[in-house]
């Protein structure tokens, strides 16, 4: 693959427009990326905001690729490989698929087999600049290739590459399903907070903004999260009380009975999907 390879996307929704706008701000080049989808006044959009080059014709996309993300539904992902399947026989791009619960195998079989493959599973805070991905390659895929997918989705947060494709499945409950957590626990901070007679607003704001806080120097600290949170306590202080209520009131263990359910759901909608596609 060249030094500066053409990446192609098949679709362009948030995610796929997400990752066209981290990588022009980490330095691809526009003129050096091509995106496809069925509706061209979407993709006229697209093109007035970033500069790269559209087409509604996935196989043409394909065939200037020398990496293709393939950014659609899982539901059609199915049908657009069957389609596109002659054309990257013959080019033999990287392909690269942020749909959930399909496998590498699963995709490489819809797309002809023998194929260089990554699966990522992103996260929503990437349409932000701070998302969350984990990575996994199959046995063809290069180790260039696999810096320069790590580039792709470092542009948009933090990519970390993982050895077992099992392990997607966790990954989606932690990363993948995690942000609606820390919502949740806004929500309820929020919640409280106006209770106790802070306006909504004001208890919103300091509330984003101490998680935000926390989150950073969790990020910069060399000190594990316990440690961290020791270092807010005082013995019979007012952090000390409140963390003692959370953990009495079984915080942890709900915690990992909800995680062991998100990744459980992620396994059981991998398999429903593959089987209808049977």
């Amino acid at each position: 693959m060249s030094t500066s390879p053409t990446i192609g996307f098949i679709g362009a929704g948030n995610m796929a427009s997400a990752i066209i706008g981290g990588m022009l701000d980490s330095g691809f080049r526009a003129g050096g990326i091509w995106v496809s989808a069925p509706d061209d006044a979407h993709l006229q959009t697209i093109r007035n905001k970033f500069g790269v080059s559209v087409t509604t014709d996935n196989r043409y996309c394909a065939q200037q690729a020398d990496v293709l993300i393939l950014a659609v539904k899982p539901q059609i992902m199915a049908d657009v490989c069957s389609d596109i399947a002659p054309v990257v026989q013959n080019t033999r791009p990287l392909m690269v698929s942020i749909a959930a619960g399909l496998t590498a195998d699963t995709l490489d079989n819809w797309l002809g087999g023998g194929l260089p493959l990554v699966r990522v599973m992103p996260n929503t805070p990437s349409l932000v600049g701070m998302g969350a991905a984990g990575l996994f390659a199959n046995n063809e895929v290069s180790d260039d290739q696999k810096q320069t997918v790590e580039s792709i989705f470092n542009s948009i947060g933090k990519a970390l590459w993982l050895d077992d494709e099992n392990q997607l499945h966790a990954v989606t409950a932690l990363s993948g399903s995690g942000p609606a957590y820390f919502f949740l626990m806004l929500e309820a901070l929020e919640a409280a907070a106006t209770v106790a007679g802070i306006p909504a607003e004001t208890a919103r704001g300091l509330a984003i903004q101490t998680m935000a806080g926390a989150a950073e120097m969790a990020a910069r600290s060399e000190h594990d999260p316990a440690q961290l949170k020791r270092n807010v306590m005082s013995p019979g202080g007012t952090t000390e009380q409140a963390i003692n209520t959370f953990e009495d009131g079984g915080l942890r263990p709900l915690v990992e009975k909800a995680y062991k359910a998100a990744m459980s759901r992620s396994r059981d909608m991998a398999r429903e999907l593959a089987d209808s596609k049977q």
